[in-house]
């Protein structure tokens, strides 16, 4: 449910005193897909280390609509029975707030042979065409209707497997035809498929639980159709958040004394490990944790350029960003994989970081320069907690609106930041 609320965070002015430990929660991007497999279920599935925030909750509303039971074991575990799927028709209402609410065609189109969905809402990051899905679903024997508010696709029988290349490496579109493909009549092969840590978590489950599904890694998947699956005696638990994990450290580089990241995948977080040990960042990098010694470290400017998995995140660029504003020198970002994405860059400007954007994929920083607190608007979801960042390293007060954006993929942030001495209050 959208509301109203802000948080009023007083910075420290460059201060690096935050200390302690921070949880990684389970993560978003793993754990959407796993509830929209749930549709190929013939009986039940179990989800351990579910993240408690708001794209969650819509996913499960879908998923209830849809006619799936939702039984809450306890604050962190569900159990879906999906022994009934009882409508092909993805709710309107609530897609709009869910831009992931599209991975649930591939399944319900493999099990029930149509689906009906809006055009997806979410954040608002430039261009995020659904081309791959439409062309995909084609290409797997479906007949598609715009119609005008959204599409209509139905199949004969059953979809027929077939090779899908993609001209762009999408992680949502590589989930959905994988989980598509799972209930279709021979191979589907997915080349140029995306390679990230939570397609890899969701095809390892969907296996132990009956698929045959090879490639997972690799640019190249090839699903073998098959039957509904049995989750029976299963857990799916979620994969540690490398979006929330990585945004942690970048804090810490920033503003800790001595800040541990626990229960996170640091193989997952290579490429920005990578790029702040290089930049001066001190670092501890254990099997599952991270500490970062924000006090010792001299930041040093440095070029970051987005790219698909094991490239550096683009979920990652912006938090980066504000760490870019107080490295010494000049840092080049350039941004791949949306359009757009940089507009965030005009904030951190009025917050006077020396920042200047080329275009819609590029821009320079210069720095360090010390930050002012401001009143900011949180755009998307990502770029709302560099706001929270830039506010925390900045001197006065800052006031951050649309507080959602942020709860839609951060489980408690302000909770987590006041346990390690952020100034931070929700209101």
């Amino acid at each position: 449910m959208i509301t109203d609320e802000q948080f009023i965070i007083n910075g420290l002015a460059g201060k690096k005193t935050l200390e302690g430990k921070i949880n990684t929660p389970g993560a978003k991007n793993a754990v959407l897909k796993v509830l929209a497999a749930s549709i190929l279920f013939s009986d039940e599935v179990t989800i351990s280390n579910v993240p408690d925030i708001e794209d969650v909750a819509r996913m499960l509303e879908l998923l209830e609509d849809l006619g799936v039971v939702v039984e809450k074991q306890d604050s962190k575990t569900y159990r879906l029975i999906t022994s009934e799927i009882l409508t092909h028709e993805i709710s309107t209402e609530i897609s709009k707030h869910l831009r992931a609410s599209i991975v649930l065609t591939g399944p319900l189109l493999g099990r029930l042979g149509k689906v009906t969905f809006p055009h997806p809402g979410g954040c608002v990051i430039g261009k995020r065409p659904i081309d791959f899905f439409i062309e995909g679903f084609k290409i797997l024997g479906a007949d598609i209707k715009d119609t005008g508010s959204g599409y209509e696709i139905k199949v004969k029988k059953n979809l027929k497997g077939n090779t899908i290349f993609f001209k762009n490496a999408s992680v949502t579109a590589t989930e959905n035809f994988m989980m598509a493909g799972v209930l279709a009549e021979g191979q589907t092969i997915i080349k140029n498929a995306a390679m990230e840590p939570e397609i890899v978590s969701l095809g390892e489950f969907l296996n132990e639980c009956g698929a045959q599904i090879t490639g997972l890694g690799t640019p190249e998947i090839t699903i073998t159709g098959g039957s509904l699956l049995s989750g029976k005696d299963k857990i799916y638990h979620t994969m540690p958040d490398r979006i929330a994990a990585g945004s942690f450290v970048i804090l810490g580089a920033l503003a800790g004394k001595k800040l541990e990241v626990t229960n996170c995948e640091p193989k997952h977080l290579e490429s920005l490990l990578y790029s702040l040990l290089s930049a001066g960042v001190k670092m501890e990098i254990k099997k599952d944790s991270i500490i970062v010694y924000g006090r010792d470290s001299k930041l040093t400017a440095f070029d970051i350029k987005t790219h698909e998995y094991p490239g550096f995140p683009t979920d990652l660029q912006a938090p980066l960003a504000v760490l870019l504003t107080q490295s010494d020198g000049q840092s080049f970002l350039f941004e791949t994989i949306f359009e757009g994405r940089l507009n965030y860059l005009e904030t951190l400007g009025r917050m006077e970081a020396d920042v200047k954007i080329i275009d819609a994929h590029r821009a320079l920083i210069n720095g360090p320069k010390s930050l002012k607190g401001r009143e900011m608007e949180s755009p998307d979801l990502r770029a709302g907690l560099a706001y929270v960042i830039a506010a925390i390293i900045a001197s006065g007060v800052s006031t951050i609106h649309n507080v959602y954006y942020i709860d839609r993929g951060y489980e408690h942030i302000d909770k987590s930041l006041r346990a390690i001495g952020v100034d931070i209050k929700r209101v």
